[in-house]
């Protein structure tokens, strides 16, 4: 079994840092193949927003046509798209290439966790997990410094060649995983996956397409309007499925939805901030890729060393922990407006820490704070619809932030204009920040013992209770 954990765990190392690790170079790409701010944008848009949408699909692949074939298909449609990309002479062609790893990402993911779910059990799928979220923490601070290090030594190239190398290796291991079936009488639902991956991919294509064409453009407009009409058509037939892709009667808890909240909040701010300022203090501040990746250790590294604080911190007051590490990552990202052209490592200190405390002490601790009170046949889906609610937020954000960016800075993300541009995307993740930190705050409340939602007349909500009661806050 040990083996088994080193081979998924490998795969996993490698899908964080090339989010992460494309970030630093951005820069290169688009002086190197003179591409557009748009087009360049769809190097990480792209391959995040196949990631998010095929989740969910590929979870229910690996009930139909088994847990290893699902892992190892995507692992080797992440090391051909990799290596295409290492490859691509063309910015279309290595979008194209990054949205098809985003695919394989999302299978290796979900073929790789089921396949420690059914391997483990007890104590030990704890630790696996443990470590398993320890992998993706590690890809997700590092990935830009082990990026600027590659882009400085090797070119920009390199960030796409390395993981192509590891998936490799991680394909030739795959005969030594277990044979494990997946579940009896399942059904892909074809319906749901079809209508969830074109609205979210409608709804990314219009936010970056946007500061282009226009937000008032047909086209931009038509895109809107189908992503919101594709969506509504998701819930209905999901509602109304006998199998459905994603439960969504999971969101009638307002626990499970305020930690989703948090969750999304979270990494709405972190992933912006880490694939857009490497290009900042590349293009504006003058320095080199591996520097501006050394420097960005500032905002990731409280997100790998924090988890233990926050999960003792969850023990005892669990939303307070939730709302609390929204609101200092939100502190941070309004601090954000003090960096500038001329700011030196001690003046980015404070918010970039800030930013990476928040999630450092919520990191891992939230997924078990939303599956808690979850029955225990529903564990999975509700892990599988919380992950997807929190790559959607992140995935939605970060469009969201490069469109602003875009537009502030006339399409050009450098003088001036970027930091202007970049100030006022910090203030809107601030405005995020605050709007989650309510939302958690009123969607969580308090739990009765007897397990409904709501406040507990005559409870202070900012204590913690007896066995006799759930503790809330």
């Amino acid at each position: 079994m040990r083996k088994t954990l080193l081979i998924v765990l490998l795969s996993f190392l490698t899908i964080p840092l090339t989010i992460t690790g494309a970030s630093v170079a951005l820069p290169g790409i688009r002086a190197e193949l003179g591409a557009s701010l748009a087009a360049t944008q769809w190097v990480v848009n792209g391959y995040n927003a196949c990631f998010a949408a095929f989740l969910v699909f590929a979870g229910s692949l690996t009930d139909v046509l088994g847990r290893r074939r699902v892992f190892a298909c995507g692992v080797a449609l992440f090391c051909a798209s990799s290596l295409a990309g290492a490859l691509a002479g063309d910015i279309l062609v290595l979008n194209v290439v990054r949205a098809l790893g985003g695919i394989g990402a999302a299978a290796a993911t979900t073929g790789g966790s089921s396949i420690l779910a059914a391997a483990f059990d007890g104590q030990a799928r704890s630790r696996a997990f443990g470590l398993l979220g320890a992998v993706l923490g590690a890809g997700l601070a590092f990935g830009p410094t082990a990026g600027g290090l590659l882009v400085d030594w090797l070119g920009w190239r390199a960030v796409f060649a390395v993981p192509a190398v590891i998936s490799a290796v991680v394909l030739s291991l795959v005969g030594a995983l277990p044979r494990l079936r997946g579940g009896e009488g399942r059904t892909v639902d074809w319906r749901g996956a079809v209508l969830f991956t074109t609205s979210l991919l409608l709804l990314i294509f219009a936010l970056d397409e946007g500061p282009a064409l226009g937000f008032g453009s047909p086209l931009v407009l038509g895109a809107l309007v189908a992503a919101v009409a594709f969506g509504f058509v998701f819930v209905v037939v999901e509602r109304r499925s006998a199998d459905p892709m994603v439960e969504l009667d999971l969101l009638a808890d307002r626990r499970f939805v305020a930690f989703a909240v948090a969750a999304g909040a979270l990494m709405g701010i972190l992933v912006p901030l880490v694939v857009y300022l490497p290009s900042y203090l590349i293009s504006v501040v003058g320095m080199g890729p591996g520097q501006a990746g050394l420097w960005l250790l500032m905002l990731t590294v409280p997100a790998v060393v924090l988890p233990p604080a926050g999960a003792a911190l969850a023990r005892v007051r669990p939303v307070a922990t939730a709302a609390g590490s929204v609101a200092i990552s939100g502190v941070g990202a309004l601090l954000m407006v003090t960096v500038g052209p001329g700011s030196a490592p001690l003046g980015m200190l404070a918010p970039f820490a800030l930013v990476g405390i928040g999630v450092g002490l919520s990191n891992g601790v939230l997924d078990g704070l939303a599956i808690a009170g979850v029955p225990q046949e529903r564990v999975g889906a509700a892990a599988g619809l919380f992950n997807t609610a929190r790559l959607v937020t992140e995935t939605v954000v970060l469009a969201g932030v490069g469109a602003m960016l875009a537009a502030l800075s006339g399409g050009r993300l450098d003088g001036p204009s970027f930091t202007v541009a970049l100030h006022a995307a910090c203030v809107a993740l601030a405005c995020l920040a605050a709007v989650a930190t309510l939302s958690v705050i009123a969607l969580a409340g308090t739990r009765r013992a007897d397990g409904g939602n709501g406040p507990v007349p005559g409870r202070d909500p900012d204590r913690t209770e007896s066995k006799e009661s759930v503790t809330d806050w």
